[in-house]
Protein backbone atom coordinates (compact mmCIF):
# COMPACT_ATOMS: atom_id res chain seq x y z
CA UNK A 1 0.00 0.00 0.00
CA UNK A 2 1.65 3.25 -0.79
CA UNK A 3 1.97 5.77 2.02
CA UNK A 4 -0.11 9.01 2.12
CA UNK A 5 1.80 11.70 2.57
CA UNK A 6 1.42 13.62 6.19
CA UNK A 7 -0.30 10.41 7.51
CA UNK A 8 2.30 8.36 8.36
CA UNK A 9 2.53 9.31 11.91
CA UNK A 10 -0.06 9.22 14.94
CA UNK A 11 -3.24 11.09 13.90
CA UNK A 12 -3.84 14.63 15.95
CA UNK A 13 -6.63 13.93 18.67
CA UNK A 14 -9.70 15.96 18.41
CA UNK A 15 -9.90 18.82 20.58
CA UNK A 16 -12.11 18.07 23.79
CA UNK A 17 -15.05 19.91 24.12
CA UNK A 18 -15.07 22.34 27.18
CA UNK A 19 -18.04 20.03 29.29
CA UNK A 20 -15.87 16.74 28.94
CA UNK A 21 -12.39 18.88 29.89
CA UNK A 22 -14.30 20.28 33.16
CA UNK A 23 -15.44 16.93 33.70
CA UNK A 24 -11.80 14.90 33.69
CA UNK A 25 -9.83 18.18 35.34
CA UNK A 26 -12.86 17.55 38.17
CA UNK A 27 -11.62 13.55 38.22
CA UNK A 28 -8.50 14.54 38.26
CA UNK A 29 -8.96 16.67 41.49
CA UNK A 30 -11.10 14.59 43.46
CA UNK A 31 -8.32 11.19 42.44
CA UNK A 32 -5.84 13.71 44.04
CA UNK A 33 -7.69 13.80 47.06
CA UNK A 34 -8.59 10.74 47.20
CA UNK A 35 -4.68 9.74 47.22
CA UNK A 36 -3.92 13.12 49.61
CA UNK A 37 -6.35 11.69 52.30
CA UNK A 38 -5.42 8.07 52.14
CA UNK A 39 -1.56 9.11 52.73
CA UNK A 40 -2.56 11.47 55.55
CA UNK A 41 -5.38 9.78 57.94
CA UNK A 42 -7.22 6.80 58.36
CA UNK A 43 -4.91 3.62 58.18
CA UNK A 44 -7.76 1.17 58.65
CA UNK A 45 -9.34 2.38 54.85
CA UNK A 46 -7.61 2.18 51.79
CA UNK A 47 -8.30 4.54 47.98
CA UNK A 48 -5.46 3.03 46.15
CA UNK A 49 -7.87 0.95 44.06
CA UNK A 50 -8.94 4.32 42.58
CA UNK A 51 -5.64 4.68 40.95
CA UNK A 52 -6.72 1.97 38.55
CA UNK A 53 -8.43 5.71 36.73
CA UNK A 54 -4.98 6.97 36.18
CA UNK A 55 -4.20 5.69 32.77
CA UNK A 56 -8.09 5.96 31.71
CA UNK A 57 -7.74 9.23 32.50
CA UNK A 58 -4.39 10.09 30.86
CA UNK A 59 -5.69 8.11 27.81
CA UNK A 60 -8.55 11.03 27.04
CA UNK A 61 -7.72 13.23 24.11
CA UNK A 62 -4.08 11.22 23.29
CA UNK A 63 -3.26 9.12 20.63
CA UNK A 64 -0.08 7.95 21.85
CA UNK A 65 0.03 4.96 23.36
CA UNK A 66 3.37 6.04 25.77
CA UNK A 67 0.72 8.16 27.71
CA UNK A 68 -1.36 5.94 29.29
CA UNK A 69 1.06 3.28 29.69
CA UNK A 70 3.70 5.74 31.63
CA UNK A 71 0.57 7.01 33.73
CA UNK A 72 -0.38 3.33 34.48
CA UNK A 73 2.92 2.40 35.84
CA UNK A 74 3.52 5.66 37.66
CA UNK A 75 0.17 4.53 39.52
CA UNK A 76 1.73 1.46 40.10
CA UNK A 77 4.26 3.13 41.97
CA UNK A 78 1.54 4.86 43.80
CA UNK A 79 0.50 1.41 45.75
CA UNK A 80 3.58 0.78 47.79
CA UNK A 81 3.60 4.34 49.57
CA UNK A 82 -0.50 3.56 50.35
CA UNK A 83 0.25 0.35 51.22
CA UNK A 84 3.11 1.19 53.94
CA UNK A 85 0.40 4.24 54.70
CA UNK A 86 -2.52 1.62 55.44
CA UNK A 87 -1.09 -1.63 57.93
CA UNK A 88 -3.94 -2.83 58.70
CA UNK A 89 -5.45 -2.63 55.39
CA UNK A 90 -4.49 -6.46 54.81
CA UNK A 91 -2.17 -7.16 52.16
CA UNK A 92 -4.06 -8.50 49.65
CA UNK A 93 -6.13 -5.62 48.88
CA UNK A 94 -3.22 -3.82 47.62
CA UNK A 95 -1.98 -6.36 45.61
CA UNK A 96 -5.24 -6.64 44.24
CA UNK A 97 -5.41 -2.87 43.44
CA UNK A 98 -1.89 -3.06 41.82
CA UNK A 99 -3.23 -5.87 39.00
CA UNK A 100 -5.65 -3.85 38.81
CA UNK A 101 -3.91 -0.56 37.95
CA UNK A 102 -2.01 -2.93 35.47
CA UNK A 103 -4.85 -4.49 33.77
CA UNK A 104 -6.21 -1.07 33.49
CA UNK A 105 -3.30 0.32 31.68
CA UNK A 106 -2.75 -2.48 29.15
CA UNK A 107 -6.54 -1.35 28.28
CA UNK A 108 -6.17 2.08 27.95
CA UNK A 109 -3.11 1.49 25.75
CA UNK A 110 -4.76 -0.70 23.72
CA UNK A 111 -7.87 1.97 23.39
CA UNK A 112 -5.27 4.00 21.92
CA UNK A 113 -3.36 2.08 19.29
CA UNK A 114 -6.58 1.05 18.16
CA UNK A 115 -8.49 4.69 18.05
CA UNK A 116 -5.00 5.72 16.38
CA UNK A 117 -5.39 2.72 13.82
CA UNK A 118 -8.70 3.07 12.90
CA UNK A 119 -8.05 7.24 12.33
CA UNK A 120 -5.07 7.01 10.18
CA UNK A 121 -6.90 4.06 7.92
CA UNK A 122 -9.75 7.27 7.93
CA UNK A 123 -7.61 9.79 6.86
CA UNK A 124 -6.14 7.48 4.02
CA UNK A 125 -9.81 6.73 2.98
CA UNK A 126 -10.65 10.54 2.47
CA UNK A 127 -7.29 10.69 0.98
CA UNK A 128 -8.36 7.89 -1.45
CA UNK A 129 -12.17 9.40 -1.40
CA UNK A 130 -10.75 13.14 -2.60
CA UNK A 131 -8.32 11.59 -5.48
CA UNK A 132 -11.54 10.10 -6.80
CA UNK A 133 -13.65 13.17 -6.00
CA UNK A 134 -11.04 14.87 -8.24
CA UNK A 135 -11.78 11.95 -11.24
CA UNK A 136 -15.23 12.11 -10.87
CA UNK A 137 -16.24 15.51 -10.28
CA UNK A 138 -13.44 17.76 -11.69
CA UNK A 139 -13.42 21.23 -10.92
CA UNK A 140 -15.11 23.15 -13.51
CA UNK A 141 -13.45 26.46 -15.41
CA UNK A 142 -13.99 30.11 -13.51
CA UNK A 143 -14.44 31.64 -17.28
CA UNK A 144 -15.56 29.38 -20.50
CA UNK A 145 -17.28 30.57 -23.60
CA UNK A 146 -18.05 34.17 -22.06
CA UNK A 147 -19.56 32.41 -18.95
CA UNK A 148 -18.58 32.87 -15.44
CA UNK A 149 -19.24 29.38 -13.09
CA UNK A 150 -18.88 28.53 -9.85
CA UNK A 151 -20.02 25.38 -8.35
CA UNK A 152 -20.13 23.94 -4.58
CA UNK A 153 -20.56 20.72 -3.08
CA UNK A 154 -21.65 19.43 -0.02
CA UNK A 155 -22.25 15.45 0.79
CA UNK A 156 -24.50 14.77 3.41
CA UNK A 157 -22.32 12.13 5.47
CA UNK A 158 -19.80 13.68 7.50
CA UNK A 159 -16.74 11.89 6.06
CA UNK A 160 -17.79 11.70 3.06
CA UNK A 161 -16.17 13.57 -0.16
CA UNK A 162 -18.26 11.64 -3.08
CA UNK A 163 -22.14 11.39 -3.69
CA UNK A 164 -24.49 10.56 -6.00
CA UNK A 165 -24.74 13.81 -7.21
CA UNK A 166 -23.06 15.09 -10.67
CA UNK A 167 -22.38 18.34 -12.33
CA UNK A 168 -20.25 19.17 -15.53
CA UNK A 169 -19.81 22.58 -17.41
CA UNK A 170 -18.05 21.55 -20.99
CA UNK A 171 -17.06 23.81 -23.90
CA UNK A 172 -18.09 22.14 -27.25
CA UNK A 173 -18.38 23.04 -31.00
CA UNK A 174 -22.46 23.74 -30.30
CA UNK A 175 -21.30 26.01 -27.23
CA UNK A 176 -21.44 25.41 -23.64
CA UNK A 177 -22.85 22.40 -22.12
CA UNK A 178 -23.91 21.63 -18.67
CA UNK A 179 -25.03 18.87 -17.19
CA UNK A 180 -26.35 18.29 -12.95
CA UNK A 181 -27.85 15.54 -11.88
CA UNK A 182 -28.96 13.12 -8.87
CA UNK A 183 -28.37 9.09 -8.95
CA UNK A 184 -31.29 8.00 -7.01
CA UNK A 185 -29.34 5.31 -5.48
CA UNK A 186 -27.40 4.52 -2.48
CA UNK A 187 -23.62 3.94 -1.70
CA UNK A 188 -21.01 2.56 -4.21
CA UNK A 189 -23.31 1.74 -6.76
CA UNK A 190 -24.83 5.20 -6.97
CA UNK A 191 -21.06 6.55 -7.46
CA UNK A 192 -20.43 4.14 -10.38
CA UNK A 193 -23.89 5.15 -11.95
CA UNK A 194 -22.57 9.06 -11.68
CA UNK A 195 -19.30 8.12 -12.77
CA UNK A 196 -20.91 6.34 -16.24
CA UNK A 197 -23.35 9.51 -16.28
CA UNK A 198 -20.84 12.01 -16.39
CA UNK A 199 -18.66 10.10 -18.83
CA UNK A 200 -21.02 9.41 -21.82
CA UNK A 201 -21.87 13.19 -21.41
CA UNK A 202 -18.14 14.58 -21.78
CA UNK A 203 -17.87 12.21 -24.70
CA UNK A 204 -21.73 12.83 -26.03
CA UNK A 205 -21.60 16.47 -25.65
CA UNK A 206 -19.01 17.15 -27.97
CA UNK A 207 -20.20 15.03 -31.12
CA UNK A 208 -23.90 14.85 -30.88
CA UNK A 209 -25.15 18.19 -32.02
CA UNK A 210 -29.07 17.71 -30.37
CA UNK A 211 -28.87 17.66 -27.52
CA UNK A 212 -31.86 15.69 -26.94
CA UNK A 213 -29.87 13.11 -28.57
CA UNK A 214 -27.23 13.97 -25.80
CA UNK A 215 -30.40 12.68 -22.98
CA UNK A 216 -30.94 9.56 -25.19
CA UNK A 217 -27.27 7.96 -24.77
CA UNK A 218 -27.62 9.02 -20.98
CA UNK A 219 -30.66 7.27 -20.89
CA UNK A 220 -28.93 4.20 -22.25
CA UNK A 221 -26.33 4.33 -20.08
CA UNK A 222 -28.29 4.43 -16.97
CA UNK A 223 -30.42 1.98 -18.30
CA UNK A 224 -27.42 -0.43 -19.34
CA UNK A 225 -26.59 -0.81 -15.69
CA UNK A 226 -30.17 -2.61 -14.93
CA UNK A 227 -29.16 -2.35 -11.13
CA UNK A 228 -32.85 -2.18 -9.18
CA UNK A 229 -34.33 0.56 -9.11
CA UNK A 230 -31.78 3.22 -9.46
CA UNK A 231 -32.48 5.90 -11.96
CA UNK A 232 -31.08 9.65 -12.45
CA UNK A 233 -32.71 12.95 -12.66
CA UNK A 234 -30.53 15.46 -14.92
CA UNK A 235 -30.86 18.33 -16.39
CA UNK A 236 -28.70 19.42 -19.78
CA UNK A 237 -28.78 23.07 -20.73
CA UNK A 238 -27.05 24.24 -24.15
CA UNK A 239 -25.50 27.77 -23.23
CA UNK A 240 -25.19 29.40 -27.30
CA UNK A 241 -21.96 31.42 -28.26
CA UNK A 242 -24.42 33.64 -30.03
CA UNK A 243 -26.07 35.02 -27.33
CA UNK A 244 -29.50 32.89 -28.36
CA UNK A 245 -31.73 31.42 -25.76
CA UNK A 246 -30.31 28.38 -23.15
CA UNK A 247 -32.38 25.10 -24.43
CA UNK A 248 -33.02 22.80 -22.18
CA UNK A 249 -33.64 18.75 -21.81
CA UNK A 250 -35.08 18.32 -18.45
CA UNK A 251 -34.93 14.63 -17.12
CA UNK A 252 -37.13 14.53 -14.35
CA UNK A 253 -34.80 17.03 -12.51
CA UNK A 254 -35.56 20.20 -10.12
CA UNK A 255 -36.26 23.16 -13.11
CA UNK A 256 -33.16 25.81 -12.73
CA UNK A 257 -33.76 29.18 -11.54
CA UNK A 258 -33.12 32.26 -13.97
CA UNK A 259 -32.63 35.85 -11.89
CA UNK A 260 -32.79 38.70 -14.19
CA UNK A 261 -33.24 42.31 -12.32
CA UNK A 262 -33.64 41.10 -8.88
CA UNK A 263 -36.67 38.73 -10.51
CA UNK A 264 -36.05 34.99 -10.02
CA UNK A 265 -37.77 32.52 -12.49
CA UNK A 266 -38.27 29.29 -12.93
CA UNK A 267 -37.93 27.49 -15.74
CA UNK A 268 -40.78 25.01 -15.67
CA UNK A 269 -41.87 22.76 -18.94
CA UNK A 270 -44.56 24.39 -20.93
CA UNK A 271 -48.10 22.83 -20.58
CA UNK A 272 -48.21 21.42 -24.06
CA UNK A 273 -44.44 20.53 -24.14
CA UNK A 274 -44.52 17.49 -21.89
CA UNK A 275 -42.04 16.43 -19.14
CA UNK A 276 -39.06 13.66 -19.54
CA UNK A 277 -39.16 11.33 -17.12
CA UNK A 278 -35.38 10.48 -15.17
CA UNK A 279 -32.49 8.50 -17.09
CA UNK A 280 -33.11 4.70 -17.75
CA UNK A 281 -37.13 5.22 -17.47
CA UNK A 282 -37.66 6.88 -21.28
CA UNK A 283 -38.75 3.09 -22.80
CA UNK A 284 -41.93 2.80 -19.70
CA UNK A 285 -43.48 6.46 -20.82
CA UNK A 286 -42.41 6.12 -24.55
CA UNK A 287 -41.88 9.40 -26.96
CA UNK A 288 -39.27 11.54 -27.92
CA UNK A 289 -36.88 14.11 -25.69
CA UNK A 290 -38.56 17.44 -25.27
CA UNK A 291 -36.36 20.82 -25.52
CA UNK A 292 -37.24 24.06 -24.01
CA UNK A 293 -35.59 27.60 -24.71
CA UNK A 294 -35.64 30.33 -22.12
CA UNK A 295 -33.98 33.90 -21.71
CA UNK A 296 -30.77 34.51 -20.02
CA UNK A 297 -29.05 37.51 -21.26
CA UNK A 298 -25.93 39.60 -20.13
CA UNK A 299 -25.59 39.94 -16.38
CA UNK A 300 -28.35 37.12 -15.97
CA UNK A 301 -27.90 34.32 -12.72
CA UNK A 302 -28.73 31.15 -13.77
CA UNK A 303 -29.02 28.63 -10.92
CA UNK A 304 -29.08 24.83 -10.86
CA UNK A 305 -29.37 22.69 -7.61
CA UNK A 306 -30.08 19.41 -6.24
CA UNK A 307 -32.94 18.23 -4.44
CA UNK A 308 -30.29 18.33 -1.05
CA UNK A 309 -31.04 21.78 -1.03
CA UNK A 310 -34.48 22.32 -1.61
CA UNK A 311 -35.18 18.98 0.78
CA UNK A 312 -32.98 20.44 3.94
CA UNK A 313 -35.12 21.56 6.70
CA UNK A 314 -34.80 23.60 9.99
CA UNK A 315 -35.66 22.74 13.28
CA UNK A 316 -39.34 22.97 12.69
CA UNK A 317 -39.66 20.70 9.78
CA UNK A 318 -39.59 23.61 6.68
CA UNK A 319 -37.58 23.33 3.16
CA UNK A 320 -35.30 25.52 2.78
CA UNK A 321 -37.17 28.52 0.12
CA UNK A 322 -34.47 28.72 -2.37
CA UNK A 323 -36.12 30.61 -4.73
CA UNK A 324 -36.94 33.66 -1.85
CA UNK A 325 -33.10 33.35 -0.56
CA UNK A 326 -31.71 33.80 -4.25
CA UNK A 327 -33.72 36.31 -4.80
CA UNK A 328 -33.09 38.33 -1.67
CA UNK A 329 -28.92 37.72 -1.58
CA UNK A 330 -27.25 40.73 -3.51
CA UNK A 331 -24.02 39.17 -4.59
CA UNK A 332 -23.54 38.97 -8.39
CA UNK A 333 -20.13 37.37 -8.40
CA UNK A 334 -21.02 33.57 -9.16
CA UNK A 335 -18.23 32.55 -6.58
CA UNK A 336 -19.52 34.52 -4.09
CA UNK A 337 -23.34 33.89 -4.38
CA UNK A 338 -22.40 30.10 -4.12
CA UNK A 339 -20.78 30.46 -1.07
CA UNK A 340 -23.37 32.70 0.61
CA UNK A 341 -26.08 30.36 -0.78
CA UNK A 342 -24.05 27.36 1.12
CA UNK A 343 -23.43 29.14 3.87
CA UNK A 344 -27.16 30.23 4.24
CA UNK A 345 -28.49 26.95 3.35
CA UNK A 346 -26.10 25.00 6.26
CA UNK A 347 -27.40 27.53 8.80
CA UNK A 348 -30.70 27.30 8.06
CA UNK A 349 -30.62 23.43 8.61
CA UNK A 350 -28.57 23.52 11.99
CA UNK A 351 -24.76 22.74 10.36
CA UNK A 352 -26.03 19.33 9.14
CA UNK A 353 -27.96 18.45 5.07
CA UNK A 354 -29.56 15.10 5.26
CA UNK A 355 -28.96 14.31 1.26
CA UNK A 356 -25.84 15.37 -0.29
CA UNK A 357 -26.13 19.27 -2.30
CA UNK A 358 -25.21 20.75 -5.26
CA UNK A 359 -25.22 24.29 -6.47
CA UNK A 360 -24.19 25.27 -9.46
CA UNK A 361 -24.08 29.12 -9.96
CA UNK A 362 -23.62 30.69 -13.80
CA UNK A 363 -23.18 34.86 -14.74
CA UNK A 364 -23.32 35.47 -18.66
CA UNK A 365 -20.52 37.90 -18.74
CA UNK A 366 -21.42 38.82 -22.72
CA UNK A 367 -24.00 37.92 -25.47
CA UNK A 368 -21.86 37.37 -28.35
Amino acid sequence: MKRVPGHDGPPQAPAIPRPARRLVVAAWALLGAAVATDLADNPRVTLSPALATVPVLASIGTRRARVPLLAGLAALLLVVPLAFADPDVPLAIHVTSAFTVLAISCISTANVVLIATRERELLRSRSVAAAAQQALLRPVPERIGGLRVAVRYRAAAADAQVGGDLYEVLETPFGVRLLIGDVRGKGLGAVETAADVLGTFREAAQVEADLEAVARRLDATVRRRGIGEEFVTAALLDVPRTGGPVELVNCGHLPPLVRSGGEVTVIEAPPDGGTDPPLALRELVGGPYHSDLFLFGKGDLLLLYTDGVTEARDASGRFYPLERRFAALTESAPGALADRLLSDLLAYAGGELADDAALLVIRREQNT
